[in-house]
This record gives structure tokens, sequence and C-alpha cells, in this order.
């Protein structure tokens, strides 16, 4: 049986059109930046971006 630490990791599917998608989910152990951090960083670069 797998423990915690070897889980398989979560996997999303998507289907558009013929094409099935699979995706599977991963978090680094090493990130110094949480998810909210790196989705305000995205996004304040992309506003950049745009002026």
């Amino acid at each position: 049986p797998l423990t915690v630490k070897e889980a398989a990791p979560p996997v999303m599917i998507k289907k558009i059109g013929k094409t099935t998608y699979r995706v599977k989910i991963h978090f680094s152990e090493t990130s110094k930046e949480t998810m909210s951090d790196k989705i305000k960083r995205l996004i304040l670069n992309d506003s950049e971006k745009s002026s």
C-alpha cells in the first residue's frame, strides 16, 4: 500500500471534443511561495504586461 508520502498524485481529466486530457497535479516540497502568493504574483505580472 502507498503511504502518505508515496500517495499517487491527484489527476484531473477534461474532455474537449474527441481529445481527453489527463493532468497529474503535484506540489513542490521545497517551494517557498504559497499557492495564494503565486496566484497574486501571476495576476500582478499579467496586469503589468497589459498596461
